[in-house]
């Protein structure tokens, strides 16, 4: 192997350079990604401009982050990996409810409601009662876990969005299940959405031909005692973007039933199982 660097040995030069005793994982991550970014540069025969427009956009992507919005987490959801990654560390046996990502807009200490409650403080959207229970894999009722839910509000948008448009905790709350394991709250049919789009993220798509939108959902993290924290979404069967999600997160057992309610305190009705799998 020749110390400097050529074309055909680039991978084996750079990657020799490491030292010997620094953290395993580590070495294993980085010589597979220098494999990898070699062997696409390679395959599509990156050119210098090419490479240049890549440098600004990576530049331009950090330069739009902030706490409040962390542009490197969009790419990584358009792109699929964080998707990827999700799934890769939540498989799930089978009756489990699966995972998806978790979006950039929990709130951690959701106030804890009672069941029932409603949680659209705005009173804006068409009403939707949400019901089912928490079961284990047996389907036993686990009685105590958190159910943790939030959603956008009729017009698309969380409250942490429009803090001086909505009311603080609008479409959130934690509810606690009894020994029946069920759950229960009046909150909307939630309503599709576009991520942030005004930035190097959204461009890319433009450029790529797609959309910004998010089909409709209701997101829930359910935590429960001696049991895997579950982190998905619900989502609304006839929405137009279920098929073309720009993040990715649609699986076919998260798409909810949404029932028209005759009569009744809700419009609507979404009943659904969580299953929990044991630590």
């Amino acid at each position: 192997m020749t110390r400097y660097f050529t074309e055909a040995g680039s991978v084996d030069t750079v990657n020799a350079r490491m030292g010997t005793e620094i953290d395993p994982r580590l070495a294993e991550i980085m010589s597979n990604l220098v494999t990898h970014l070699h062997a696409f540069a390679k395959e599509v025969q990156l050119t210098q401009e090419e490479w240049d427009v890549a440098i600004d956009f990576l530049t331009r992507t950090g330069q739009i982050s902030s706490a409040e919005r962390q542009e490197f987490i969009l790419l990584s959801d358009v792109l699929g990996l964080s998707m990827l990654v999700d799934a890769i560390n939540n498989r799930r046996p089978a009756g489990a409810t699966e995972n998806t990502v978790l979006g950039p807009f929990h709130v951690e200490g959701a106030p804890i409601r009672q069941m029932g409650d409603n949680i659209s403080l705005d009173g804006k959207g068409e009403s939707c009662r949400y019901e089912g229970r928490v079961l284990d894999l047996d389907g036993r009722p686990v009685e105590g876990a958190c159910v943790d839910v939030w959603s956008d509000n009729a017009e698309g948008f969380y409250d942490v969005q429009q803090p001086d448009v909505q009311p603080k905790w609008n479409n959130r709350g934690r509810f606690i299940t009894g020994e029946d394991g069920r759950y229960f709250f009046r909150g909307i049919k939630p309503t599709s959405y576009p991520i942030p789009d005004d930035g190097p993220v959204g461009r890319l798509l433009g450029h790529l031909g797609r959309h910004p939108n998010r089909p409709a959902h209701m997101h829930f993290l359910i935590t429960a005692s001696g049991h895997q924290k579950l982190v998905t979404h619900t989502f609304v069967g006839d929405d137009a973007y279920l098929e073309s999600d720009t993040v990715f997160g649609v699986k076919e057992s998260l798409v909810a039933p949404f029932e028209r309610v005759e009569s009744g305190d809700t419009q609507w009705r979404s009943p659904l199982d969580f299953v929990l799998v044991p630590n």
